[in-house]
């Protein structure tokens, strides 16, 4: 019998989910399907839970109810834990599994697709939302040689990086702390590119041979990349091959094997 696998979220109907797990699907002759959930604040819950019981497998969660799928997992990656966010849920025997596939991806997109191994790096996240609570965590355990996460109301920066504090090794603090820090990876990790606004980019953030990663995607060459070659970064990409990888750690997740992005990210470029 196909297994039945959604996203849920409001809105729902402009995710790239179905096209990138139905193409993991075919890619590995997997036997499922794969729907968008339109549900409210209020019929969430309840949507999701009729759900499991019509059988479903699993679902993806997107704004606004990440933090609302805390609320029914039986089992929490320690990923999601760190996020306080779940983006990835799992029925099964053991009830429901909340996971965060966020930071997996990001980190699989710089050091597989992109070549840029993390370890021994100085590493910047500018902002302090749910992107950065997502991918902190797994940015860290990296083993980054420095991290610091910066963001305009610098209380928010150091409530994410909250235990992992340590001086001279991960920080958090307002944006001009950044200045003169000549990072190896600049994350955009604000909203600013969503609306086409600049980012004000401290100078000398950039090392030689830096990678300046966008999280937004299919944006263009957004501002933040544009200032980010001015002011020395070698490369830079969007967040295009996190959104496809992440996708992958769900579909891993789900049905234990791992897809090839490849040949997804072009079918996505193209679209």
């Amino acid at each position: 019998m196909t297994d039945r696998y959604a996203i849920i979220g409001n809105p729902v109907a402009q995710s790239k989910s179905p096209i990138l797990q139905m193409a993991f699907a075919r890619q590995l002759g997997q036997d499922m399907s794969y729907e968008t959930i339109l549900a409210t604040a209020d019929t969430f819950h309840e949507t999701v839970r009729r759900f499991i019981r019509e059988g479903g497998k699993g679902m993806n969660v997107t704004a606004p109810f990440k933090l609302d799928a805390l609320d029914l997992v039986d089992t929490l990656s320690d990923r999601a834990r760190a996020a306080q966010a779940v983006n990835t849920l799992k029925f099964g025997d053991a009830g429901v599994y909340g996971d965060n596939t966020d930071g997996a991806g990001l980190v699989n997109d710089i050091q597989e697709r992109l070549g840029f191994p993390l370890k021994g790096r100085r590493l910047l996240i500018i902002g302090a939302g749910g992107a950065t609570r997502g991918i902190f965590l797994p940015l860290l355990e990296t083993g980054p040689a420095y991290f610091l996460v910066v963001n305009r109301t610098d209380c928010k920066a150091r409530a994410i990086v909250g235990d992992h504090a340590a001086p001279g090794k991960v920080e958090a603090g307002p944006i001009r702390l950044a200045e003169g820090g000549r990072f190896d990876v600049v994350i955009n990790a604000t909203s600013v590119s969503l609306t086409g606004d600049r980012l004000p980019l401290p100078e000398g953030i950039f090392a030689e041979g830096s990678l300046a990663y966008e999280l937004a995607y299919n944006k263009g060459h957004t501002a933040f990349m544009e200032d980010a070659t001015q002011g020395g970064a070698a490369r830079i990409s969007d967040g295009l091959g996190m959104l496809v990888s992440q996708a992958a750690e769900g579909f891993l997740l789900w049905r234990g094997v791992r897809p090839d992005i490849s040949e997804t990210m072009e079918l996505l470029r193209n679209k």
